[in-house]
């Protein structure tokens, strides 16, 4: 099909699903099982968010929540306000089975969905609202953590777990996770928080500086009891309920932070002054268990990078074709074509990979250990390298509309504003590529990343593929090369260049992906990816004289029609 943005004149009030062939196409690549039951669901939930949870969202972040500390006659509350438009928004995407399709049996299936589902839908989501991908996504992840080390519904935590897994929105508890303190950030074995045994559970003492679903039900928290060892080793995972068997809140929230973007979720500092706490798992275990959940989050966050980007592109090429300048669309000139090709081919490249490191992630889920060292690979790179790309192209979508972009009224404003947190969340992406060379040390994690690649490579069939396959085996071998450099050096050098060895990860990687993919797309008689893989190889790779002016290349404008408009 060929898609006319033309007709719309912005990008909501549209089934998001419908309008994205790229999601489409990695679901049908990836999605284990019943896979029309699932695009039914994703067409529906494609929906809901086009045209209801995105116009919602427009006016919840004029509208953010606001933190009560007292009632009118001087008692503490200590409650947040919201605008209605928030509690539908929730009360639609909870229901919709975001996160309790993924956990429990669904009414029209033999057996709960895939992990890999619920971050699909989280893709769609972003698409309207960054910020209610995070709840939605801490909600799943509490749920995982319980259902992996509590015993789930039977286990003596079972209470939280059926709330909050459940799609009743009025029985709902939904998750969080509280992890930075003030004094320690990212060094998350600074943990200052303690916890004391008392004769009915445990207490909290102690303070988290950056908390986000501020006011949740179910908060996941490390805490070191008073004789356990410094570091990591010493912490013990705790399960704050937030309030008390009256109804008040257990939790002190200082303030909401005045936050650049993502202005539905709260986000604030807070106070554990006592608090009531029930131990998760064993003692002094607390790291690992939380670090289940963190490779959630970063995956979710991932998705939810390549969600923005393809709300932040399909803004563009609306504005491009309606936008007329010197007589004609501007997407009908050659500079305008490259940006939006290059932005298209960034799109899809990003949610290929992410889709392909959801995978290993899914598959770990469900026990298969051999994906493991795979997943701790993918899923860190996933997370930096997207949520950088989308601070980019949301960039550049704001300076397609031009001065409009700039201001509140039109969406690419939000966009980038909340696009800005994705390099930050889940740790920065310093943090998640020393992250990666620990998972190269521990794991050996490149080694069935570097036999993917070859068999994807060594797959490609077409002659038409032979320069680009070729190109792809030659930074193959100088990737091997970096490894084995970085895995000989010094830990000081090795740190110095662990940011571009992830990047060159995600590179060779996606190019032999995105290879394959061409292979059998051009086997079915669709040439269409074998031009995005020729373009990202080229941006990738690309090493052309003079940047490449004299060299007479005009593979954006050629492909353009097939590319951006899926021809």
């Amino acid at each position: 099909m060929t898609v006319e943005y033309g007709q719309f004149d912005r990008g909501r009030g549209m089934n998001y699903w419908q309008y994205d062939p790229v999601l489409q196409h990695e679901v049908e690549r990836t999605y284990p099982g019943d896979r029309g039951w699932a695009e039914e669901r994703f067409d529906e939930f494609g929906d809901i968010v086009g045209r209801v949870v995105a116009p919602n969202s427009d006016t919840i972040d004029e509208h953010g929540p606001e933190l009560h500390r007292y009632d009118r006659f001087g008692g503490r509350i200590n409650e947040i306000e919201y605008h209605p438009a928030q509690f539908e928004n929730e009360r639609l995407v909870y229901g919709a089975g975001c996160v309790a399709d993924s956990f429990r049996t669904p009414p029209d299936r033999d057996a709960p969905a895939s992990m890999l589902h619920h971050l699909a839908m989280d893709y769609l989501l972003a698409y309207a609202d960054v910020g209610l991908t995070c709840p939605v996504a801490m909600t799943a992840g509490v749920a995982l953590v319980l259902e992996r080390f509590d015993g789930g519904r039977d286990g003596p935590l079972s209470d939280f777990y059926d709330r909050l897994t459940t799609r009743e929105y009025d029985d709902l508890l939904q998750g969080a996770m509280f992890l930075t303190e003030r004094q320690g950030g990212s060094d998350v074995g600074a943990t200052e928080t303690v916890a004391e045994r008392t004769d009915d559970g445990w207490r909290l003492t102690g303070e988290k500086w950056f908390c986000s679903n501020v006011d949740s039900g179910a908060i996941l928290t490390l805490a070191r009891t008073p004789d356990a060892p410094d570091g990591t080793d010493g912490l013990s995972l705790f399960l704050v309920p937030g309030t008390k068997p009256d109804g008040d809140r257990d939790v002190l929230v200082r303030r909401l932070k005045d936050k650049l973007g993502t202005v539905s979720v709260p986000t604030g500092e807070v106070e554990f002054r006592g608090t009531d706490a029930y131990l998760v798992g064993e003692l002094e275990s607390g790291f690992r268990y939380m670090s289940e959940m963190l490779n959630l989050e970063r995956i979710a966050n991932a998705f939810a990078s390549c969600g923005l980007i393809g709300r932040a592109l399909l803004e563009s090429k609306i504005r491009a074709a309606n936008r007329e300048a010197f007589g004609n669309p501007i997407d009908r000139y050659p500079l305008m074509r490259r940006d939006l090709v290059e932005m298209a081919v960034a799109h899809e490249a990003a949610t290929a990979f992410t889709f392909d490191a959801g995978r290993a992630f899914d598959r770990y889920h469900r026990g298969d250990d051999e994906a493991f060292a795979l997943m701790r690979l993918l899923v860190p790179i996933a997370k930096s390298r997207t949520g950088s790309m989308a601070v980019d192209v949301a960039s550049y979508a704001m300076e397609i509309h031009g001065g409009n972009g700039y201001v509140n009224d039109f969406v690419t404003n939000r966009l980038l504003r909340d696009a800005q947190v994705l390099p930050i969340w889940e740790g920065t992406s310093n943090i998640l590529s020393l992250d990666v060379l620990r998972a190269l040390a521990r794991e050996e994690a490149h080694e069935p990343a570097m036999a993917l690649i070859r068999d994807r490579l060594n797959g490609v069939e077409h002659d038409d593929f032979a320069d680009l396959v070729a190109t792809t085996r030659d930074e193959l071998d100088d990737l091997r090369d970096a490894l084995v450099t970085l895995a000989t050096a010094d830990e000081e050098y090795a740190q110095l260049h662990a940011k571009e060895l992830a990047e060159y990860v995600f590179d060779v990687y996606t190019a032999a992906l995105l290879l394959s993919e061409a292979d059998g797309e051009l086997a079915a008689g669709n040439e269409r990816k074998e031009l995005v893989a020729r373009q990202f190889i080229a941006d990738a790779f690309g090493r052309s004289d003079a940047r490449g002016i004299p060299s007479g290349d005009t593979l954006s404008l050629d492909a353009f029609e097939k590319i951006v408009r899926f021809a």
